[in-house]
């Protein structure tokens, strides 16, 4: 460890802590998750449904595409209601008319304010404390909701069906005709949503809150915020104040800022192009192409939220409907970013090993590569297969749709893809053994770097952690490892060492600053990152604990982008320190970007959504889209894009960028990206969110809300900025394109 000591125990401290807290609220998920009663009777004993048939019904939920159709919890999509929010006000409002009628001989609306006030009593405390689990794990519902659970059932059976009376909610919601083909599906199908919605509608044994923490607002039940939820709220800002205070005082008084002179002559350039960084030139061009796939998938998606079943007319929604397309994106997203990272760390490899290739490398990153187009088109087929329903029910969690945003590929292709990162991580640690023995290699920032390496290539394995019938709440902790931890935690880590050993090769850093730079970065990462990923799971069926948590570590993990600006300048500066770095200006370029967006859209609206008590009203609604776009694309797209144009550089020497295509690519990508989210997704966010704290959640994403005029008009007004970057990709795609394919000049 050296001089880097300290370094090293604050990040192993910082680790250990972290990940100690991480698995004890995991533990606690485990237990405290939302039960599925054995039985749901009514008061009269009639056996309304059995666990059984909730978690058949969680299948059938499954191969719709889940949550790419609605969303449930407050997760998912956000074209179709939240089904949990929805269904509960359904059967509020079925409850109330049904009690009205047998008390007073007239519906609900046309009681007097003190005969609503009586009826919304008796509800909240029926559904809040008379339907709580026995120890039997037995639920019993009155005969009263045991009616207003049939008088709803029926509009989900028809929603999903063939029904032409339901045509213009299927087109409103983006849903296709047939979603679920099985009427028997359809039923098992309305058994989950109750499920979800008792969850969020019945108190913790013991506990005064639900199992979802009263989320969503509801107000004819009570659901508001938890005192817990007010104190947190609240200390996570001061918890993000202070943060901001102590790291710039740290900066000022703590960091050494020492000048380095860049050399006369680029130090990568006179490397030796090894075979396998050699057979990186269709790695590019796969992380191009995924990429113009994705963003057109986008522009597609964006569309069904305007014309539900067609695309100017023409009806593509039985072959490709928003579910399948949003999967799609969704799933390119991941695909090509990661591809991205991937490209780097093997460019890199051979270098690390003095420049040289240990055995078969060349070979192993040929056949990687052909791993990852098999998981690539597998998946896809087995999501169009899925949604066709042409996989039977029983094989559709293994090959088709797993239903869960950002992890839909069916299990057996997310096996493969972990098999192909392992596959990776093996092909880089033979690299970097090798380096170790070497005398004069700076053996911590190799450290380091092997050991962000290893969390690239090993935490994806969470999402197989769960299985087709695990509780929606242990589903969602081990998603969100993969999400949020993976990538958003080990994959900064990577970037950051990945960062700091380029730039130390090309001279632009000296060793030191490198290597303690990377550690310290590790550790404020890692700090906030970890226990912070239970801040996406405060109404997802967890205790009041995992929000305490979430909400103080959030806090912190959105202070070290106060920085980011330097980090920007700082990057953007590197290609004026020497002549020959201005080859590398449009990569350069990308990092100041990844830089910019990480403080705006992982730290502004990371933290607009961060708190317990502004998601407790906003979860589900296009604000956690503007946080999505701005910082999965502006930063992970941006670091991808960046790496593949590096590695571009040093494959084709004989090559300069194209300044036209460039500077036009740039911007036209950080435009359209603005432009999406200021004049569409956060007005239409705004929007909703307003009608959430007035109304409840289930209004916000209602049919009725959803179809307003202005809403339209705004997701219509999307359509220029969706073309504006999807031009923009255009122009980085055929840049990456031309540098693989264009003949080398003599």
């Amino acid at each position: 460890m050296g001089q880097y000591k300290k370094l090293w125990l604050l990040l192993i401290a910082v680790l250990t802590i972290t990940f100690t807290i991480l698995g004890y609220m995991g533990n606690e998920v485990y237990k405290q998750a939302p039960p599925y009663p054995e039985k749901v009777v009514s008061a009269s004993g009639q056996t309304v449904m059995t666990k059984a048939d909730i978690l058949a019904g969680q299948s059938a939920w499954q191969t719709t595409g889940g949550m790419e159709v609605g969303s449930i919890f407050g997760h998912g999509a956000y074209q179709a209601p939240d089904w949990t929010a929805d269904w509960l006000h359904r059967e509020l409002v079925a409850w109330l008319d049904i009690a009205a009628q047998a008390e007073h001989g007239k519906k609900f609306a046309e009681l007097n304010g003190e005969q609503q006030a009586v009826l919304k009593a008796r509800a909240a405390h029926e559904y809040r404390e008379q339907s709580r689990i026995k120890e039997d794990g037995t639920v019993v519902l009155s005969d009263t909701r045991v009616k207003a659970i049939e008088q709803v059932a029926p509009y989900y059976i028809t929603l999903y069906g063939n029904d032409p009376s339901m045509i213009a909610t299927r087109e409103h919601f983006a849903m296709k005709n047939n979603t679920l083909p099985s009427e028997e599906a359809r039923k098992k199908l309305t058994n989950f949503y109750f499920w979800t919605a008792w969850a969020s509608s019945a108190n913790r044994p013991s506990e005064t809150f639900t199992y979802t923490n009263n989320w969503p607002h509801e107000p004819l039940i009570n659901n508001v915020p938890t005192t817990e939820n007010y104190v947190w709220s609240i200390a996570s800002v001061v918890l993000l104040l202070a943060g901001i205070g102590l790291l710039m005082w740290g900066y000022a008084f703590l960091s050494k800022h020492e000048e380095v002179s860049a050399p006369s002559e680029d130090p990568l350039g006179k490397i030796q192009l090894t075979p396998s960084q050699k057979a990186l030139g269709k790695y590019v061009f796969l992380t191009a192409a995924l990429f113009v796939a994705q963003v057109l998938l986008g522009g597609l998606t964006a569309h069904y939220t305007v014309e539900g079943q067609q695309f100017y007319g023409i009806n593509i929604s039985d072959w490709f409907p928003y579910a399948l397309v949003r999967t799609w994106h969704i799933q390119s997203a991941i695909f090509w970013i990661a591809t991205g990272f991937l490209t780097a760390g093997l460019f890199l490899a051979p270098i690390v090993n003095g420049g040289k290739d240990p055995k078969f490398q060349r070979s192993g990153v040929n056949f990687l590569y052909i791993a990852l187009f098999i998981v690539v088109l597998g998946s896809y087929g087995g999501n169009f297969l899925a949604l066709s329903h042409a996989i039977p029910p029983e094989l559709n969690f293994w090959f088709g749709h797993q239903g869960y945003e950002y992890l839909d590929l069916g299990r057996f292709w997310q096996i493969l893809l972990f098999v192909g990162l392992v596959l990776w991580l093996f092909l880089m640690v033979r690299c970097t053994i090798g380096a170790f023995k070497e005398k004069n290699t700076d053996k911590n920032l190799l450290a380091i770097f092997v050991a962000s390496m290893a969390g690239v290539g090993l935490f994806y394995a969470p999402g197989l952690f769960y299985g087709e019938h695990s509780p929606i709440t242990v589903m969602e902790y081990w998603r969100w490892w993969v999400v949020h931890l993976w990538v958003e935690g080990f994959f900064e880590v990577f970037a950051t060492a990945a960062f700091a050993f380029i730039f130390y090769n090309l001279g632009f850093l000296r060793r030191s600053t490198a290597t303690a730079g990377t550690l310290a970065s590790a550790s404020i990462f890692m700090l906030g990152g970890v226990p912070g990923t239970l801040h996406h799971l405060y109404f997802a069926g967890t205790t009041s604990a995992s929000m305490a948590i979430g909400a103080c570590f959030s806090a912190l993990e959105v202070v070290p982008l106060i920085l980011l600006g330097r980090e920007a300048y700082e990057h953007w500066s590197y290609q004026n320190l020497t002549p020959w770095a201005k080859r590398l200006r449009w990569p350069l370029m990308c990092f100041v970007a990844v830089a910019f967006w990480n403080m705006i859209g992982a730290g502004v609206f990371g933290f607009m959504i961060n708190p317990p008590i502004s998601l407790f009203y906003i979860q589900g609604l296009n604000t956690t889209a503007v946080h999505a776009h701005s910082a999965l694309f502006g930063v992970y797209g941006f670091l991808a894009l960046g790496f593949i144009f590096l590695v571009a550089a040093y494959l084709r020497p004989d090559m300069e960028f194209d300044e036209k295509l460039m500077t036009r690519g740039f911007w036209l990508l950080n435009g359209g990206l603005v432009g999406m989210i200021v004049t569409s997704l956060l007005p239409v966010g705004g929007i909703q969110a307003w009608a959430a704290v007035t109304h409840g959640l289930w209004y916000a994403r209602s049919e009725e809300f959803m179809q307003m005029e202005l809403l339209d008009t705004l997701r219509w007004i999307r359509t220029v900025s969706d073309l504006v970057f999807i031009g923009g990709a255009f122009c980085f795609a055929w840049q990456a394109t031309k540098m693989v394919f264009a003949k080398h000049r003599t």
